[in-house]
């Protein structure tokens, strides 16, 4: 009964957007402990009163619920996608009760101005009170609030222009507190440049990554004043993903992930 819950979601899932991840039922563990910054997320959630949690593609929610089992606060804790269909599916995957799972979900483009707008990352953080997570129709309250942001597995689904205006979007986010951080997982190389991933899906075969130095030259210097930030940022080869979702890696290359966190000093 299990395996055919598990296998009816899977398929639905992959009707709405083919990413290979679904493939390999992603869904079902939580990516958000293979980054640096998940150890600063728990403790920002037991030290700071009232510590937002952003999950920005949150896709099925599998890394909420991953935090929230390990301690974070679930009345600080919003989630948000562009694809509303993939959050249903987590509540039926999950079987969650809107009673005992009361984390709100907002549906939006993270590249529209209309449902973040920019703001310089040098912004203090607002006098006025934290929005009611509950009540926002976008993410633009929130500018300035948010203690900690969670980007996982989705900057490489961009070219290099949009990863920049999403890093820059999600900056803008950041509260000015020391600790805040923003961090994730999501393929990287060893050089600054594009991989060939040999899949038929939307988007193409190709796929821009980042290296370890050029992120870190992105966040402290382009995106935040250099010296106001700390970087982390590490590859592992993750090739057995690789051969598990189909991709034809070329020959002497391999498939990285690169685990970073980036954190307001």
């Amino acid at each position: 009964m299990l395996k055919e819950h598990v296998m009816k979601v899977q398929a639905e899932a992959y009707k709405i957007f083919p990413f290979p991840c679904i493939r390999i039922f992603g869904f079902l563990k939580p990516n958000i402990s293979r980054s640096v910054g998940y150890s600063q997320l728990l403790q920002l959630g037991k030290e700071r009163p009232g510590a937002v949690f952003l999950d920005i593609g949150c896709a099925f929610g599998n890394d909420v619920r991953s935090a929230i089992a390990d301690g974070f606060p679930m009345e600080n804790i919003i989630a948000s996608d562009l694809r509303p269909d993939f959050w249903r599916l987590g509540l039926e995957l999950f079987m969650s009760k809107p009673e005992t799972f009361t984390v709100p979900f907002l549906p939006g483009d993270v590249l529209d101005s209309a449902f973040i707008k920019l703001r310089d990352p040098s912004y203090s953080s607002p006098e006025t009170p934290r929005p009611n997570l509950h009540s926002l129709t976008s993410l633009t309250p929130l500018l300035s609030h948010v203690s900690a942001i969670h980007a996982g597995l989705l900057f490489h689904v961009f070219d290099e222009e949009k990863q920049l205006q999403l890093a820059r979007t999600l900056a803008g986010l950041l509260s000015s507190e020391p600790g805040s951080c923003i961090f994730g997982f999501h393929v990287g190389r060893p050089e600054k440049g594009f991989m060939y991933v040999g899949l038929d899906i939307p988007g193409g075969d190709r796929a821009f990554c980042h290296s370890p130095e050029s992120w870190t030259q992105l966040w402290d210097g382009e995106i935040f004043n250099r010296g106001s930030v700390r970087v982390r940022a590490s590859l592992e080869v993750i090739d057995t993903d690789a051969e598990n979702m189909g991709m034809k890696i070329l020959e002497g290359d391999h498939l990285y992930g690169m685990a970073w966190s980036v954190t307001r000093i």
